[in-house]
């Protein structure tokens, strides 16, 4: 009988420590609920302490979800762990995630100290939290670079404490996973009392090894893993969800299996994509636009006469359905929550009635509406407090000509207009937008995508705008690709402190 490997996602936490991905708790409630109908087993919500924000969050999800467990991350600090108890109250089934640095970089640099004061803060912290719960998980902060013969100690040491689960990070993204799965291995067979521990991995990318280090941790004995959806996390981010549950369903010798809803993970990965503003690269395994893409002949003529000669997934065991009903201007109210429902979005019928609204004023621009425009839709009144609104904008543009750009903004009420000129149509808009609000502003990163591959589709833009020693990160979108530059910066400059 194959073991049971836990899914501990990490989206709500690590996944939303990328600059320009921060949620709102309405947001962090709406991607715990599609967490749960997954099929995730341990939903980490939040670091308590961090700030209010988080606190918050962490209160919210505990009421709303009902059986995955739902995880607070502390440092070993008492007052961490005490505000993390109090955040988790309405938790049905809760965790409290606790730990400090193993690595001799972070014991010397980070805490200067030393081994035996580090294990004693180690299980100091375990001691504690386990006066308020039973489930306890203990993180060796970058394990990976942690001499295996300290770490067993440390990992012992915890497991006397009363930790139920413990957490060997690959913080850094550092190891090779021969590595990796040889330091699950060792603490395995040195530990006294590791049988009565779940053992987790928690890999990340920077050297793109994150998946193949955490299965190489499971096939040594981790049977929980710590992971997010599209791999979104610091840095280069953090093992894929997606990537684990299909290698998992694809290799059933392995001896593991998940709780995962495999046909849930497209709608997720989408819904998480939208929120964030975060694109999934079309190359990406499982999720990507082109995952299942076939463009040379030798495989267009194998799939065409068996397709399993170029595709070990069926595109609906991960929830893409080939045969969905097509969108246009003629589709009713019904396709179009249909369509929502299907990518995890539930609307109130005040809120359908606006998208469907916007979705007519888009359809008559385009000719068919896709999943990424759906989403961007349901997800538009985001500007709808902003103090400051595009009112309009013209531009004029052409070869042998300089672009002008004449624009207008709603600013609490207050009309204002401007007119520029610039190399190119974004540059004169933005100039035509700095003209009004007369702040010293410097364009950091501009990022366009476009969200499917037709010429009257939408596009995204992302921003990132410096002000005042600070950066700020906007978003926009919009099938006039100009005026969707000119929304991210607004969407940047309504962020700005006052």
């Amino acid at each position: 009988m194959a073991d049971r490997l836990f899914i501990f996602d990490t989206t709500l936490r690590d996944g939303e420590q990328v600059p320009g991905c921060q949620l709102n708790t309405v947001e962090k409630i709406q991607v715990a609920k599609q967490l749960e109908l997954l099929g995730v087993d341990i939903i980490e919500a939040g670091f308590p302490i961090s700030s209010p924000g988080d606190y918050n969050s962490v209160i919210e999800i505990s009421k709303a979800v009902t059986w995955p467990t739902i995880c607070a991350l502390t440092r070993a600090v008492q007052k961490d762990i005490d505000v993390a108890v109090e955040a988790l109250k309405y938790a049905k089934h809760k965790r409290i995630h606790t730990g400090i640095g193993t690595s001799d970089s972070h014991i010397k640099y980070k805490f200067n100290s030393n081994r035996e004061e580090i294990i004693e803060r180690a299980v100091a912290a375990v001691k504690y939290a386990r006066k308020f719960v039973d489930d306890v998980e203990f993180y060796a902060e970058d394990a990976g670079r942690t001499d295996n013969e300290y770490l067993a100690r440390v990992v012992e040491a915890v497991v006397k404490a009363g930790a139920t689960v413990v957490n060997i990070p690959d913080t850094t993204g550092y190891c090779l996973s021969s590595e990796y799965g040889s330091k699950i291995k060792y603490l395995m067979e040195h530990v006294s009392g590791i049988e009565k521990v779940i053992l987790s991995t928690h890999c990340h990318n920077d050297l793109g090894m994150a998946t193949a280090n955490t299965m190489a941790g499971v096939l040594n004995g981790a049977r929980q893993v710590e992971v997010t959806i599209n791999g979104i996390g610091e840095r280069a981010g953090n093992t894929s969800l997606e990537e684990i549950a299909m290698i998992v369903k694809c290799h059933s010798g392995i001896g593991v299996e998940t709780n995962i809803n495999t046909q849930k993970i497209y709608p997720t990965s989408r819904m998480v994509s939208s929120l964030m503003n975060m694109p999934v690269q079309p190359n990406k395994a499982i999720v990507g636009r082109n995952a299942f893409a076939h463009s040379s002949g030798i495989h267009q003529d194998g799939v065409l006469k068996n397709v399993q000669t170029y595709e070990i997934i069926d595109p609906h065991d991960v929830g893409i359905d080939d045969n969905s009903i097509v969108l246009t201007a003629r589709s009713g109210r019904a396709a179009l929550k249909n369509r929502l429902q299907a990518l995890g979005v539930e609307l109130d019928q005040e809120k359908l009635d606006k998208v469907y609204e916007s979705f007519l004023k888009l359809a008559d621009k385009k000719k068919d509406i896709n999943d990424d425009d759906v989403l961007v839709l349901a997800g538009a009144d985001r500007t709808k407090n902003h103090r400051i609104k595009l009112d309009f904008l013209q531009v004029t543009s052409g070869v042998g000509v300089q672009s002008v750009a004449s624009l207008g903004l709603n600013i609490s009420g207050e009309k204002f207009e401007a007119c520029a000129s610039g190399n190119g149509p974004v540059d004169a808009a933005i100039k035509a937008l700095k003209k009004i609000i007369d702040r010293h502003m410097t364009l950091k990163e501009f990022t366009i995508q476009a969200i499917s591959k037709g010429s009257d589709d939408m596009g995204k833009v992302h921003m990132q705008v410096e002000y005042d020693g600070q950066v700020y990160y906007g978003f926009g979108a919009n099938t006039d690709i100009i005026a969707a530059s000119v929304e991210a910066y607004i969407d940047c400059i309504n962020k700005f402190k006052q």
